[in-house]
């Protein structure tokens, strides 16, 4: 042993009322094959069970807010498969509509061109009516000449 470390002394040392000097600080009568009261002891075991049934509780409270996170883990995957498919059902028919548009494109382009010769058809027809119109007119004047 160093010099300098301190060697305890039985005056430093406490004495336990049965066993007489221990290091121990604790004043505690309770020891073994110690008499102790029977009032203490069903308390003590009451008061370790009613601690074991909070803690077990508290286990189960956790448990169960698990399982419900679960669950509800569960339904969202079931609801996110569910837009997942419609998101897919959707998309395969906008490629089909887009597949019919490029079928119908020349078709519609002909359209295009039909309704632009009725067009000019019709400002021709307005045209020829108005220039019949004028002749009929300038017929007319002729006719009261005469």
């Amino acid at each position: 042993m160093d010099e300098e470390e301190k060697v305890i002394t039985t005056s430093e040392v406490e004495e336990s009322p049965k066993r007489g000097p221990t290091l121990s600080t604790s004043t505690s009568s309770f020891e073994r094959n110690d008499p102790h009261d029977p009032n203490i002891s069903l308390l003590s075991t009451k008061m370790f069970q009613k601690t074991s049934d909070y803690l077990l509780g508290e286990l189960d409270i956790t448990l169960e807010d698990y399982k419900l996170l679960e669950t509800m883990n569960k339904a969202t995957t079931q609801k996110y498969a569910s837009y997942r498919q419609l998101a897919s059902d959707v998309g395969n028919q906008i490629l089909e509509l887009n597949q019919k548009y490029k079928l119908l494109e020349p078709y519609l382009a002909q359209i295009d061109q039909i309704e632009d010769s009725v067009s000019k058809l019709e400002q021709a027809a307005f045209k020829l009516d108005s220039y019949a119109k004028r002749l009929e007119a300038k017929y007319k004047s002729l006719e009261k000449r005469q």
